[in-house]
């Protein structure tokens, strides 16, 4: 299986991502639009996972790039690709899916719970995902749920904190990949944003102190996902 995986910058390459897939033994290529890289067509790659990054979907004067990976999801979800999209990546899929995105009430940045949406649905999507989870978020876009997709999270300052399209089609507006080191650079590199006033901003210090306790559980949802997509989707 070939996995193509789009990254935005330096520091929000795919972390843990790449050590699930690496022990899959599958194939990953990484497609760094910021670099003046092409993606490959959706004809030869099996799945396609959408990164973070610092931009917003709408920046396409600052970031012309966005307009050929804009076409390049669209052909992935139009060809029945599994895609998988992390903050920027799941607000992307949900332009691509004639959603809005725009500025959310706060911005999010921190270790903060999100909720299951009616947790208790004899077989809601994705029964394996927990009903309550601490996540990584640093985020202050946001986005409407898609039509025909459904709602899986939300969070005290995010109602849209996930959704599912079709079967194959999983946005996640938190960050489940994160390694220790992927805080530590986004801290460094996007520090500007943690002087700011906000009721969902967490220090750096905080943010990397409280990793380890909940890397373990949020280490096994990214698993979790990526088996079962696996599975399901017969790749």
């Amino acid at each position: 299986m070939i996995i193509q995986i789009f990254q935005h910058v330096s520091y929000e390459g795919p972390a843990y991502i790449e050590e699930i897939i690496e022990a899959s033994g599958n194939d990953i290529h990484i497609c760094r639009f910021d670099e003046g890289e092409l993606p490959m067509p959706a004809t030869d790659y099996d799945m396609l996972i959408i990164m973070g990054g610092p931009m917003n979907i709408y920046e396409e004067s600052e970031y012309p790039w966005l307009v050929a990976e804009k076409r390049a999801i669209d052909q992935a979800i139009k060809s029945d690709k599994v895609v998988f999209g992390f903050c920027l990546g799941a607000q992307l899929i949900a332009d691509a899916l004639g959603a809005r995105v725009y500025k959310n009430a706060e911005k999010e940045i921190g270790w903060y719970p999100v909720s299951r949406i009616n947790p208790g649905d004899g077989n809601p999507p994705l029964h394996f995902l927990p009903d309550i989870a601490t996540v990584f978020h640093w985020h202050g876009e946001t986005f409407d749920i898609p039509k025909n997709a459904v709602q899986l999270y939300r969070s005290e300052a995010t109602e849209n904190q996930g959704f599912l399209y079709e079967s194959n089609v999983l946005a996640l507006q938190f960050h489940p990949e994160m390694l220790k080191s992927s805080i530590e650079d986004l801290a460094h590199f996007c520090r500007s944003e943690l002087t700011e006033d906000g009721k969902y901003i967490m220090s750096a210090e905080q943010m990397i102190s409280d990793y380890k306790k909940y890397e373990s559980s949020n280490k096994k949802m990214l698993r979790n996902i990526f088996h079962y997509f696996i599975k399901e989707m017969d790749l």
